[in-house]
């Protein structure tokens, strides 16, 4: 890491230790506005309020930072604790005193991993939308989903690429790619299937890497991969 690198990563965490600190929260996968605001105590209006960064409060990413409240927030009607007594915040106890070094070690320590995890664009969620319209535009509403579903797997799978956009242009994976039908715009229903995939119907193709029409399918190598299910025309495999 360099000076530059270590210098701003101790500002940080100087400012968190020195001041009324917020509190962050990071979208993981299957997560909603509404089911953050609950398991952090808050209305889903008081969520809304303290980050108004988010405009759709439907569209979250993994990898998001949703802002929770503050210190001073979270402490309200609890009595002040001061001098080298620990602070007590809803179950959680912050570290006071010499343990600010510790805590500086411990930031600089996580600044320095070289693996980020960070949202997806919109970019690469209208690239998957338009994925998702060229190959299940016939099929059930289910399948959309499920075929976004099977590009996320590969994304968080150590075979594929890291990226959406990656993933989708790998060589030879996906017919829309080689035809040109990837550049038309998405509809309405596979944009809502992406929005679901990213959210409450992140299952739905547990364990899925690969689907395909065996009615119209040229290549069966396929056939030899174990199927998770199936969904109109589309057979899904992992």
């Amino acid at each position: 890491m360099t000076l530059k690198k270590i210098i701003t990563a101790i500002s940080v965490i100087a400012s968190l230790l020195f001041s009324s600190p917020a509190f962050a929260y990071t979208v993981k996968s299957g997560d909603t506005m509404f089911g953050i605001a609950r398991s952090q105590n808050l209305s889903l209006q008081e969520l809304a309020r303290l980050n108004p960064q988010i405009q759709n409060l439907d569209l979250i990413y993994v990898g998001q930072t949703v802002n929770t409240g503050t210190l001073d927030e979270k402490t309200t009607g609890q009595a002040g604790i001061t001098g080298t007594q620990e602070k007590k915040t809803t179950g959680q106890t912050v570290p006071t005193g010499t343990q600010e070094v510790n805590a500086i070690g411990q930031a600089l320590h996580t600044a320095s991993k070289a693996e980020i995890t960070v949202g997806y664009s919109e970019n690469e969620l209208d690239l998957l939308a338009r994925l998702v319209r060229a190959e299940a535009e016939s099929e059930p509403y289910q399948g959309k989903v499920a075929v976004a579903c099977v590009v996320l797997n590969r994304v968080a799978s150590s075979s594929f690429p890291n990226s959406i956009k990656e993933v989708i242009y790998q060589k030879g994976q996906f017919q829309p790619v080689r035809n040109g039908e990837i550049n038309q715009p998405a509809d309405e229903d596979s944009i809502r299937a992406v929005q679901e995939a990213m959210d409450e119907k992140r299952d739905v193709a547990a364990g899925s890497l690969f689907f395909f029409n065996p009615a119209t399918a040229t290549n069966r190598w396929l056939d030899t991969r174990a199927t998770t299910l199936v969904i109109g025309h589309h057979v899904f495999k992992k």
